[in-house]
């Protein structure tokens, strides 16, 4: 069926469109020197009042909302929609104090957030009451008739109550917020514009992450090419709207079917079809890609070993020191830093309803740099971010919970098994926590391959396996590993097609777990020994019984792998030394498994 359409030229809209953004958001700038201060903070999330109070605290805003910043330079580093609901007021202020600051010699810099992209490319998954509610005066009854006449006539058949089904779905508001995040629209002109990285004094800033891609293409690539097929998509969107192929009633993932499915008719403008084409183009855009800079969160959840050399490559690549990031909230709702500091985690779930965290803002003066929250609290530097292999009560640190394996209180043993896997699994307490453990025996005299395994693992930043101790369970030696809560197994993920939204690409995951496993001769790797956190796919591997064989080469199952040794795997065998293993290992491995380690070690490192 071929839609009510209006007779437009699509080619003229779309150009309009490219036009209202004014200036070209690739002519900005998006690297600073001799700063004297810089304030940051991200995620705002519609906190309006979070956002002002925390401002207030670091001397940016003053009682009446006006700049008092002089020659400060505020950060913004995306996401100041969605969720909340006051996302349009933190965006006028905002633009407000672009001008003030300015003028005082100082700068205000927004950049571009997932949620901000989402916004203009439609997707409203996120998008709360309030927000709608806030544009409802600027909606025109005649627009909402229109808007329903098309809507019906795409649901003919499929609902009872299209009239309370349309307004449950497209609140008074809805199409309004629409036409002000288009490309001609009040904030659409105005994100147009944002870039998604900048470099100030030395220190990067942007929502999501530093992905390979900015590797590859450089700075000047993200905020040039990127931004162009962002401006280029929401006209060409925009176009479609006005020509009614697309509906703003369409969901954001149903654009490819119905652009697919479209049936022009014989005397079809060429400029619609254009049209068509750019917009299947362009829904795999690069800045809207989960490895795009805006929604890459493998800074903080792929293991050290995976991510840090990429962290490096990519600072050199823009000329940057560290990077400072929101997007992903941290655990404990404080700013956190990982890789000795070059990554700084500020998104501290502003939005303290939805995230149950509060606003803080980070500030750099010349070599130092402090925290100040919203409750006015200050500190000179974020915490490190801790290793968090599966989930734990009360957020426990992997010293807290080692702590609690060794000296808590046992409460019960059950010995029973997992699918094929006989488990002996032991509840622990220290009065405020409980969590349950596996206990294994030693495999010989002085050797433990369980703990040696969580040993191994702390050296390289590999983060992949649980807490391990040695203990006395019922008067028998052996280790106790944590077993996390909320977790499935390889066997359960792959029978049910998960995973493939992880936090750290599986991908990325599975070759360093099969460089381990040749690492320790893992002759026991099983789908019930690979377990994952529900939420973030983290993989976690359980149970190294039958691991640090004393041989050389590679376990049976991965002798003729095709596996990469990446440069993270490279540097961290590198200072493996032999006097570093014996002091790591003595006490849970012989000096036969030492030498075959050793051996193993060397060989990884000879691979091409």
């Amino acid at each position: 069926m071929k839609f009510l359409r209006r007779t437009v030229n699509i080619f003229s809209f779309f150009s309009l469109a490219l036009l209202c953004v004014s200036p070209p958001a690739w002519s900005a700038e998006w690297r600073y020197d001799d700063v004297d201060r810089i304030v940051a903070i991200a995620d705002i999330h519609g906190a309006y009042d979070a956002m002002v109070t925390t401002l207030q605290n670091v001397d940016i805003l003053g009682d009446d909302l006006g700049w008092v910043g002089e020659q400060s330079h505020l950060v913004i580093a995306g996401d100041m929609l969605d969720r909340g609901p006051k996302s349009r007021a933190a965006m006028d202020l905002l633009m407000r104090l672009e001008g003030e600051a300015e003028a005082a010699g100082g700068r205000v810099h927004v950049l571009i957030g997932n949620h901000e992209s989402m916004l203009l490319t439609g997707d409203m998954r996120y998008v709360s009451a309030p927000e709608y509610a806030a544009f409802a005066s600027e909606e025109n009854p005649d627009e909402r008739a229109r808007w329903f006449e098309l809507y019906a006539e795409r649901q003919a058949g499929d609902a009872d109550d299209l009239p309370g089904k349309f307004e449950t779905d497209y609140p008074p508001g809805y199409f309004a917020m629409r036409r002000a995040f288009r490309a001609d629209g009040y904030y659409g002109q105005w994100l147009l514009q944002k870039n998604i990285i900048e470099v100030i004094n030395g220190t990067a800033f942007v929502h999501g992450g530093l992905p390979p891609l900015v590797t590859e293409i450089g700075l000047e690539g993200i905020n040039v090419d990127l931004q162009k097929e962002l401006v280029e998509y929401v006209g060409v969107l925009g176009a479609l709207t006005d020509a009614e192929i697309l509906l703003p009633t369409d969901s954001h993932y149903n654009y490819e079917a119905i652009l697919t499915n479209y049936m022009p008719a014989l005397d079809e403008d060429t400029d619609t079809l254009k049209a068509i084409k750019a917009g299947m183009r362009l829904l795999d855009a690069g800045i809207t890609s989960p490895d795009g800079p805006l929604w890459y969160r493998n800074h903080i959840m792929c293991p050290g070993i995976v991510e840090e050399h990429r962290l490096d490559a990519a600072l050199a690549a823009i000329g940057a020191d560290r990077v400072v990031i929101g997007h992903t909230p941290t655990p404990n709702h404080q700013v956190l830093q990982r890789f000795d500091g070059r990554v700084i985690e500020i998104d501290t779930g502003m939005l303290n309803f939805y995230y149950k965290g509060s606003g803080h803002a980070l500030v750099l003066e010349g070599d130092s740099l402090s925290i100040t929250s919203e409750s006015g609290l200050e500190s000179s530097a974020p915490l490190i971010q801790p290793r968090n292999v599966g989930r734990r009560p009360g957020n426990l640190s992997a010293l807290q919970l080692q702590e609690l394996l060794e000296q808590g209180e046992i409460v019960s043993v059950d010995k029973s098994s997992t699918g094929s896997l006989p488990r002996t699994v032991v509840r622990i307490s220290n009065g405020q926590h409980a969590v349950d453990a596996i206990f294994s025996k030693p495999r010989g005299r002085n050797f433990y391959p369980n703990v040696a395994a969580y040993r191994l693992d702390r050296l390289l930043q590999l983060e992949m396996v649980p807490v391990t101790v040695k203990r006395e369970i019922e008067g028998k030696n052996g280790s106790l590993q944590f077993l996390p809560g909320n977790n499935i197994n390889e066997a359960e993920r792959a029978a049910t097609g998960q995973g493939g939204d992880a936090w750290c690409a599986i991908t990325d995951q599975w070759p360093a777990m099969y460089v381990f496993d040749i690492l320790v001769y893992n002759e026991g790797r099983s789908q019930q020994r690979m377990m994952y956190d529900k939420l973030s796919w983290r993989l976690m591997l359980s149970e190294h019984d039958r691991t640090f064989a004393n041989r050389k080469g590679r376990p049976p199952h991965l002798r003729k792998a095709p596996i990469p040794v990446s440069v993270g795997w490279k540097n961290a065998l590198a200072e493996l030394t032999d006097e570093l293993l014996v002091e790591t290992f003595g006490d849970v491995l012989d000096k036969k498994r030492l030498r075959a380690l050793q051996s193993r070690r060397d060989e990884l490192l000879a691979t091409p």
